[in-house]
């Protein structure tokens, strides 16, 4: 059986849409191929977060648009997950600091961790030179079309525990902005999936 580093996990949820971006996934795992020397699984993995299968991945996704609401057991295994040392990364494909998801997946957050537990992390943190050097998080065309909330997100923010991140949690659409064939990277005169090697790279402890 094959060893690997890594894998990515897109975790489902009964509420909203979790299957959204669904070119992402391989678009990052060629960077991580191209970039590291990871032994990477190149196939995504989908995995209801009520599964305890989710609590052995070294790396969860969980993005949509709509409202998020978590079934007891989701929020069980969510937490358990984070408090156990695991990294998720959360992205509101509605890049609205006011939408649907963000409201309702920020209650859940609250509701789990604490209402101060998510915050802003500064843009000198770890994550933006895990790999690749960053002056913060990488702005999207989305963002930059005015789509959303007509805003630029400058920050990003966290739970951390232990004074580790345990979930990455962006209003700024990555998904979307990685959501291509990685075979059409070529035409980018600097590849956008960078920050996503940091992210994962982050993740794994480096």
């Amino acid at each position: 059986m094959a060893t690997y580093d890594f894998y990515f996990t897109r975790l489902t949820y009964e509420s909203g849409d979790w299957d959204v971006d669904q070119r992402m996934p391989s678009n990052v795992l060629n960077s991580l191929v191209e970039y590291t020397t990871l032994r990477v699984d190149t196939a995504e993995r989908i995995v209801a977060l009520a599964d305890p299968k989710m609590l052995e991945a070294p790396f969860c996704y969980l993005a949509g648009h709509k409202l998020v609401q978590f079934t007891p057991a989701e929020r069980r295994n969510f937490e358990r997950y984070v408090k156990g040392g695991g990294f998720v990364f959360v992205d509101d494909c509605n890049h609205d600091i006011d939408g649907l998801f963000a409201k309702s997946f920020e209650a859940e957050m609250a509701r789990i961790f604490g209402p101060k537990a998510l915050h802003k992390i500064p843009n000198n943190h770890r994550l933006y030179s895990s790999f690749f050097h960053f002056d913060g998080p990488p702005n999207t065309a989305v963002e930059l079309n005015g789509w959303g909330d007509d805003l630029v997100h400058e920050y990003l923010r966290a739970i951390e525990v232990n004074g580790r991140i345990g979930v990455l949690y962006s209003n700024k659409d990555y998904g979307c902005e990685w959501d291509y064939d990685f075979r059409n990277k070529r035409w980018l005169a600097v590849d956008n999936t960078r920050f996503a090697v940091n992210i994962i790279q982050y993740a794994l402890g480096a």
